[in-house]
């Protein structure tokens, strides 16, 4: 029987809806879009930052000098890398509709200022709990993450379902006996975790 259901935060709930704006700042910096994004979610600042080794500040000073743009330009920068981003309310209200019922909780490799994003945004209230590798300091797909959050949320891994868009992380849940959902779009995502909850 579920009873808990946790959910990856970053293309998930917040999903990149809008690619211009970014696309826009690669073109100004004189770089691919693809190297924007690596350089911003997996150089070794970010890593480091999502394992609460350093401060989202410090990384984006890393990624605003590796740019070899002024530091004065930080804040711009991470703006405009942004401005795209939506959060999916419809998903919020849905994991509200649960926490009566279920835990719900998020699982998500993350910077250490995730919670105030997510305090600032709003929607601090449709969760829980929340696990953040920034303050955890262990990363998706690694067991460690998903059994700090089955131990925080007082269940069994077979009583726990885990959403998200990377497979690889899918497979690290189902590997310490959660049940897994491969976020593709989020009709479908749903229809599945329905289906789920209502089996069990």
């Amino acid at each position: 029987m579920i009873k808990a259901v946790f959910f990856d935060l970053g293309g998930v709930i917040v999903r990149t809806e809008f690619q211009a704006p970014r696309e826009h700042l690669a073109e100004r910096l004189g770089m691919e879009y693809e190297d924007l994004v690596k350089l911003v979610f997996d150089s070794p600042s970010s890593i480091r930052a999502s394992h609460g080794e350093i401060s989202d500040k410090e990384h984006w000073a890393e990624v605003t000098k590796r740019l070899r743009r002024p530091a004065a330009e930080t804040e711009t920068i991470r703006e405009e890398f942004f401005a795209g981003d939506m959060v999916d309310r419809e998903i919020l209200e849905f994991l509200r509709s649960l926490r009566p019922h279920y835990f719900v909780g998020v699982i998500s490799n993350a910077w250490p200022d995730l919670r105030d994003y997510i305090a600032r945004q709003k929607f601090d209230d449709a969760f829980d709990q929340m696990v953040i590798s920034g303050e955890v300091g262990v990363m998706k797909p690694e067991a460690r993450i998903f059994r700090i959050a089955l131990e925080q949320a007082g269940v069994n891994p077979d009583e726990a379902v885990f959403v998200d868009d990377l497979f690889e992380n899918v497979e690290g849940c189902r590997a310490v006996g959660m049940y897994g959902i491969h976020f593709r779009d989020p009709e479908t995502a749903m229809q599945e975790l329905k289906g789920l909850l209502d089996e069990t």
